[in-house]
């Protein structure tokens, strides 16, 4: 049983960063079975921005690009996995007129103007949260970096478990079939060890509006595109990432 469980933590890293993870031995775990693991990935790639932020901060470097520096790191860390997704998904979803044709557009590798504008907004609005953040309080600026590494991670896993693949091949039809139950442990995962240490409200409220957003992107994704693929899942990490950085940046705000 461990050592499934450990197979499992070592496919989410494999998948979700591009961290050296080793070579899984047969037989190896199924992407579903993965899923719960999804925000210990997250908690690697929000750690090395965090780490970054730390640095950049403790050699005197002005908060913004201190803040640009670690939002860099968990692209790199990541390997702008969730970033690709995301531009694809902006490019499908408001390019084509039917959902073949949107499906077809999510496959190219081209970048359109709709991609490009959600990478634009994506990057640059977590940029200017995390530096407001870190201006006004460093540690909060710290733990918020690795508390939404790993909630927008769970965003996925909640993609694969409620909505069908919209293509009989390909990541997202891989990553059908995940349990209820992995869905609640990686929530467990990603939200309990704050609980003890950030107000409760905040926290709240943050988790609430991801997941509005996330609800709300669910729903797009299942009238334009028939379901979930890989690139479905990585704008579901994106945008409750932005989302809970601005979440908390209201938050402290107040």
């Amino acid at each position: 049983m461990i050592r499934a469980r450990l197979a499992q933590v070592q496919l989410a890293l494999m998948l979700l960063t591009r961290l050296p993870a080793g070579r899984l031995s047969d037989p190896a775990p199924a992407m579903a079975a993965a899923a719960w693991a999804f925000p210990l990935a997250g908690l690697t790639v929000g750690a090395g921005g965090a780490l970054v932020l730390w640095a950049a901060f403790a050699l005197g470097l002005p908060v913004g690009l201190a803040a640009g520096l670690a939002i860099g790191a968990m692209v790199v860390l990541s390997g702008a996995l969730h970033e690709d997704g995301l531009a694809d998904f902006a490019d499908g979803v408001w390019g084509g007129q039917t959902q073949a044709q949107r499906l077809e557009i999510m496959r190219d590798s081209r970048i359109g103007s709709y991609g490009v504008l959600a990478l634009i907004l994506s990057v640059g609005l977590r940029w200017q949260a995390l530096a407001w953040l870190a201006a006004q309080d460093l540690a909060f600026a710290l733990m918020a970096l690795v508390l939404l590494a790993m909630t927008s991670r769970v965003a996925p896993v909640v993609l694969m478990a409620t909505l069908p693949p919209a293509r009989a091949e390909g990541l997202g039809h891989m990553a059908g079939g995940v349990a209820p139950g992995a869905v609640l442990m990686a929530l467990a995962l990603a939200v309990l060890p704050f609980a003890f240490v950030m107000a409760l409200p905040p926290l709240g409220v943050m988790l609430a509006i991801q997941g509005l957003f996330l609800l709300g992107l669910a729903r797009l994704a299942r009238q334009r595109l028939g379901g979930q693929t890989g690139d479905v899942l990585g704008a579901g990490q994106q945008v409750t990432e932005l989302v809970g950085f601005l979440a908390l940046c209201a938050a402290l705000a107040v």
